[in-house]
């Protein structure tokens, strides 16, 4: 029987299951719905989709560098507990190193492992372990020397934060000082070229608000805007930042010092940007009295 895009679809609602699994067991069950979905539960991807709907904020970010190019990647868990979970690091240090081989997320999890898609192998542990699993960022780096960091390493090459560093040149002990750096201050940019333009214009709205506030001439209001603008770029671009080795000069002049360019950093802290759900403590026994 012909296996349409729809039928995949259609299993796909209705289990959560992966396309490429979703195809995969219709095509063993030539077709059939209940039996693909038996087919998904066998496997435990269909147990697995289920979870999916839990809330993955805990987690760790791994980073690897080979061959001028480093990348960073973020696995998700419910809690804690999971991350420090051996089998969790062991399978998080083979997807980081199956990172190398491609550029983006959607491509490491469709990419082959022994046989399996990456993300087959993330279901299939999700199912064991009983708890939802997100492989939900990717990000690459590639430069004539890159480098990576990881601040309180849980185990070799992943912690709660990783951060790339790229740069012109093959100082890679700078390198390295400067990924610290950056691990500490989190910048918003590499240079004032790079920063949102919308996030610049409300910055220097909020400023000229309370400069003229000051009541002081027009002339000396935008001598004050240009003053605390620079301020703000000296602040949250990592080439205008203090540099945290050497807080006399910035990041960007040890660089010139050292005869080195800084191309681009990547900073990866786990959870970032994920809505936690918020229940209170008595819900929370409630929940697991099963009242």
């Amino acid at each position: 029987m012909a296996i349409t895009a729809q039928m995949v679809k259609e299993l796909r609602d209705s289990t959560g299951a992966g396309m490429m699994d979703a195809k995969k067991a219709l095509t063993e069950t030539d077709g059939d719905m209940e039996a693909a979905v038996d087919w998904l539960r066998t496997k435990g991807l269909a147990k697995a989709a289920k979870k999916a709907g839990r809330t993955a904020s805990e987690g760790l970010v791994a980073v690897a560098v080979a061959n001028g190019k480093a990348i960073a990647i973020e696995l998700n868990s419910e809690t804690d507990f999971v991350a420090k979970n051996g089998d969790f690091q062991s399978m998080l240090t083979s997807f980081a190193q199956k990172a190398l081989e491609v550029d983006d997320i959607e491509a490491l999890k469709a990419a082959d492992m022994a046989g399996k898609s990456v993300e087959t192998v993330l279901n299939e542990a999700i199912a064991v372990i009983g708890e939802n699993m997100s492989l939900r960022r990717m990000a690459v780096l590639s430069g004539e020397t890159v480098v990576s960091y990881v601040h309180n390493a849980a185990a070799e090459g992943m912690g709660r934060i990783g951060v790339l560093v790229a740069i012109k040149g093959t100082d890679a002990a700078l390198a390295k000082q400067i990924a610290m750096h950056v691990a500490a201050t989190n910048p918003a940019s590499l240079s004032e070229a790079d920063l949102d333009p919308a996030l610049v214009e409300r910055e220097k709205n909020v400023l000229s608000e309370q400069a003229r506030e000051s009541g002081k001439p027009e002339a000396v209001i935008e001598k004050m805007i240009i003053g605390r603008m620079a301020k703000y770029f000296e602040e949250v671009t990592l080439l205008g930042q203090k540099f945290v080795i050497n807080p006399d000069i910035t990041v960007g002049q040890a660089a010139k010092d050292a005869g080195i360019e800084v191309l681009g950093f990547v900073r990866m802290s786990v959870g970032e940007g994920i809505e936690k759900e918020k229940e209170d403590f008595a819900a929370e026994v409630a929940k697991t009295l099963g009242k």
